[in-house]
């Protein structure tokens, strides 16, 4: 689905190319948030294909919302669409995963969680699976959990399955349900997309570090990062817990994030994560649906006539997106609206076929 979808607005990028270009690039302003901005000129690079494609993009319909990009650690390129601004929160979707990874490394960092691979019965005091019992649950890790392998019947992408995202949005107690979820396999041995078990290691660093999860990451990610205009929240009207809510951040800080992981989780010479956990976490465990998968995030191939390059991403649905390209020493961000729609797939095409080519044949 995923390469259906990029070949389809991959055809729809390349007609960008082609036509009048009335777009009127402006250098990002500097707002006191701690981006440093430059112009895109500086980079040296032929704008062609950039000037073009957002000419259109300006004209033409679409569900972007922002798109946004950091190279050398400055801010260079920053468009909004559709009514949003620099200051507007954006539902952040799955892309909070990501996020709740670098916590979790956070947490590891401070003691408060001993390993990736303990248990999670030795976190989750709080509450012990009541029904469905079985054996195998004992052996379910926190790896197993970042690595969407725990063997619950738990498949986001599966209608049916008892622990699909929707259906447990719809129960009284998210935690107790999802420990109570059968076995399918074993834990380790097969990947499904699976939210509450992310849910369960957000509530595993809350529980260890005696703090709600909005808390910790406040104190320990958020305030070193100079990220203070953001809140949590969800789509469903009930019986949401905080281990359960997701972020809501502005594209300036979503690009904070991917400069902290490019530059292997130090900020202004301050280390907030520790390499080794940056490393660990981005670097590909499985793979779901044929795609490269660490701890949260995944690495996703881009290809540029013969060369490829890797960028390791959080991706939201909608078309919330966070991609970090070491390589290039790049930041790309993207928000958008296309909600369960392969629309989401723009800011792909955008990368493959405008901003890398731009980036890696620098102008004579």
């Amino acid at each position: 689905m995923l390469i259906i979808a990029y070949l389809m607005f991959s055809l729809l990028i390349n007609t960008f190319c082609y036509g009048q270009n009335n777009y009127k690039y402006s250098q990002p302003k500097e707002l006191g948030d701690g981006w440093k901005t430059n112009n895109l000129k500086s980079q040296g690079v032929d704008t062609t294909l950039i000037y073009r494609a957002f000419n259109q993009l300006k004209e033409e319909e679409n569900k972007l919302h922002s798109a946004l990009l950091i190279k050398d650690n400055q801010l260079i390129f920053e468009e909004y669409f559709n009514g949003h601004s620099p200051s507007q929160r954006h539902d952040l979707r799955s892309t909070t995963k990501s996020i709740r990874s670098i916590l979790l490394g956070i947490a590891i960092d401070k003691g408060l969680i001993g390993s990736v691979d303990d248990p999670i019965s030795k976190y989750i005091k709080s509450k012990v699976p009541k029904r469905n019992l079985d054996s195998r649950k004992d052996k379910i890790t926190i790896r197993h959990l970042l690595t969407m392998s725990s063997g619950l019947d738990c498949n986001d992408w599966d209608k049916k399955s008892k622990g699909q995202e929707d259906r447990v949005y719809k129960k009284n107690d998210w935690i107790q349900y999802t420990l109570d979820l059968p076995m399918f396999n074993e834990p380790g041995t097969v990947s499904n997309y699976c939210s509450m078990g992310v849910l369960l290691v957000a509530e595993m660093i809350s529980q260890a570090s005696g703090m709600t999860i909005q808390e910790f990451a406040q104190s320990y990610l958020f305030d070193p990062l100079g990220i203070t205009n953001v809140t949590w929240g969800h789509t469903s009207d009930k019986n949401v817990i905080p281990s359960g809510k997701r972020l809501y951040m502005t594209s300036r800080d979503m690009a904070k994030i991917g400069k902290l992981i490019l530059n292997k989780g130090k900020w202004d010479e301050k280390q907030i994560v520790s390499e080794k956990w940056i490393e660990e976490s981005t670097t590909p465990k499985i793979k779901i649906t044929g795609i490269d998968y660490g701890f949260l995030w995944w690495n996703i191939p881009f290809k540029v006539g013969e060369r490829v390059i890797v960028s390791k991403t959080a991706t939201g649905n909608g078309g919330q997106y966070i991609m970090i390209f070491p390589e290039l020493k790049m930041v790309a961000v993207f928000t958008g609206g296309a909600y369960n729609s392969q629309e989401d797939k723009l800011a792909f095409a955008m990368m493959n076929d405008i901003f890398i080519p731009t980036f890696i044949k620098r102008a004579k």
